[in-house]
């Protein structure tokens, strides 16, 4: 199992140390890039520093780094309170608050002398501005009176964590339990477990003289004493913050490195399910096409035993054109010719849907195989530019338009379960409709952006039909438009008739009725497309 050096106030003692060398010096620059970070830049006697200070939950720490950090284009509150009282300011002192993970510094600014508190307790972890007068001036994480026994609020009297004074771990008399001493963290004891006599007489007198070394362990950390006693391939390093800021730089970039391509992992792998579930669906489709000619002749074969079928039949014993014997499904209740219009009609419906489907099945095999590769692409990647790669293509590819979960709920399918089906239209566009009622009432109301477009057949029951615009409705060209209509019209009563009207508009000018049933809308701004 891999040791984890923590940040602990042996640790800070040594950076604190260090920062000695700076007092005196000027604060030259407040930069605040997020919530949690703060970088202060001094110059002192031809020198320039900076220095970070971190009340990150995971990784709170205090130390000087050579990188430098860009500003917000809005600054943060606490970054503009730290900028008017502090900027420009001198530094009189840095110290840590007894032997305990606490650092003040002292900064006598253009509004008098504050103090920048720096709490680096893992969850508890804070940055914080007092004034003068001993008040809080502005705050990395404002804490309420209901939300702890020791609130962090503007303009409150600033106090110290209430936790009781303790003496410092190296000042424990024999035989005592030390996990009950200030600075007592479990790997400072391991590793004095692990060193035997003399240990802690020797770190009380680095502490006291200021005496320290800085050792970087490759994946573990850094420390200011030496851990070979617990194993670790330790490395010196001419500093403990450049030991610190090499192990911090890469935890924190490969953290985001991992969570990043979890996050567009998660997205492409519904993309991918989403285009699996289709082409199982066009797939049926596919082979109902395919068997056409075979629905075609069981038609024809009651008609051609329509005169011998006795009334009330539901199965018709026949022979086909090659004298194979056959079996035919009948309706007791329909003629034999009405029987056979059904088997007609049902070849026609599947005969007239091959070429599309064909189409869609072709799209959705090359898509998937997209999608997939650029999953294995995300996987092999090893820098933020890599899989800032991947997103691009998948942006392009307008993959990353996420449908939306129930409350509480989890989507194991597509939409929810919900009869929507999505087609891989042209120029890359995507195209959904619903099946029924519900899915139309779904589609519409809770999949549909404000700005894609939504299409329906003028006067007649159909789909809702969305093209998904990413908020470019302008951009949407003519053919994709005629495509969607087209996907109305076959999803409608009016799909064998010769000339059909259908209406389109933004899904922002459509609504249901007050108490209407799923899947009725009122819709206006539209306009109306003729499919032939």
């Amino acid at each position: 199992m891999e040791v984890r050096i923590p940040f602990d106030s042996l640790t800070l003692a040594a950076v604190v140390r260090e920062m000695q060398a700076f007092v005196g010096g000027k604060v030259q620059k407040v930069v605040q890039p997020d919530e949690a970070n703060v970088f202060l830049e001094i110059y002192h006697r031809g020198t320039d520093a900076c220095l970070l200070l971190s009340c990150d939950a995971r990784y709170a720490r205090a130390h000087l780094v050579e990188r430098r950090a860009r500003n917000r284009p809005e600054p943060l509150g606490l970054c503009q309170a730290l900028r008017a009282r502090i900027d420009g300011g001198r530094i009189d002192f840095v110290r840590q608050v007894r032997f305990d993970r606490i650092i003040e510094i002292g900064i006598d600014g253009p509004l008098g002398p504050h103090v920048v508190v720096a709490e680096l307790m893992g969850k508890h972890s804070n940055l914080i501005l007092v004034d003068p007068q001993g008040k809080v001036v502005s705050a990395a994480k404002v804490v309420g009176a209901s939300k702890s026994v020791r609130p962090v609020l503007p303009n409150h009297a600033y106090a110290a964590p209430p936790f009781a004074a303790r003496q410092a771990v190296f000042n424990a008399p024999a035989g005592a339990n030390l996990k009950e001493f200030e600075g007592a963290s479990p790997f400072l004891l391991k590793l004095a477990a692990a060193s035997g006599e003399g240990f802690w007489p020797d770190v009380k007198a680095r502490v006291r003289d200021g005496r320290f070394e800085a050792y970087g362990v490759a994946g573990c950390g850094a420390y200011p004493i030496s851990v070979l006693a617990l194993g670790l391939p330790e490395h010196p390093r001419p500093s403990l913050s450049l030991a610190l800021e090499q192990h911090f730089s890469k935890l924190v970039r490969d953290e985001e490195l991992d969570q990043r391509r979890q996050n567009l992992k998660v997205q492409l792998e519904r993309v991918q399910l989403a285009r699996e579930v289709a082409i199982a669906d066009l797939e049926l489709a596919a082979d109902a096409a395919g068997r056409a000619r075979e629905v075609q002749l069981l038609g024809e074969l009651v008609l051609a035993y329509g005169a011998s079928i006795p009334e009330g039949a539901s199965v018709l014993e026949a022979w086909d054109y090659e004298g194979n014997p056959v079996q035919v499904k009948l309706n007791p209740e329909l003629g034999f010719q009405e029987n056979a219009q059904r088997y007609f009609q049902k070849a026609k419906r599947a005969k007239a849907g091959a070429a599309q489907v064909a189409e869609q099945l072709a799209r959705m095999r090359g898509d998937l195989d997209q999608v997939r590769y650029a999953l294995i692409k995300l996987e092999t990647a090893a820098s933020l530019a890599e899989i800032d790669s991947v997103k691009e293509i998948a942006e392009k590819a307008r993959w990353l338009h996420r449908q939306p979960v129930a409350k509480g709920g989890k989507e194991d399918r597509p939409f929810d379960g919900h009869r929507v089906r999505e087609l891989a239209g042209p120029k890359g566009y995507t195209v959904l409709y619903g099946e029924n009622a519900e899915s139309n009432d779904y589609l519409t109301l809770r999949v549909a952006r404000p700005n894609d477009l939504w299409l329906h057949v003028r006067g007649a029951t159909s789909a809702h039909v969305v093209i998904q615009t990413r908020n470019q409705p302008d951009r949407v060209p003519s053919e994709v438009l005629l495509y969607a209509a087209k996907i109305a019209v076959q999803n409608s009563s009016n799909k064998h008739s010769r000339y059909v009207p259908v209406d389109y508009t933004l899904k922002k000018y459509v609504r249901r009725p007050k108490g209407g049933a799923k899947g009725s809308v009122l819709y206006s701004h539209e306009k109306t497309l003729h499919v032939d």
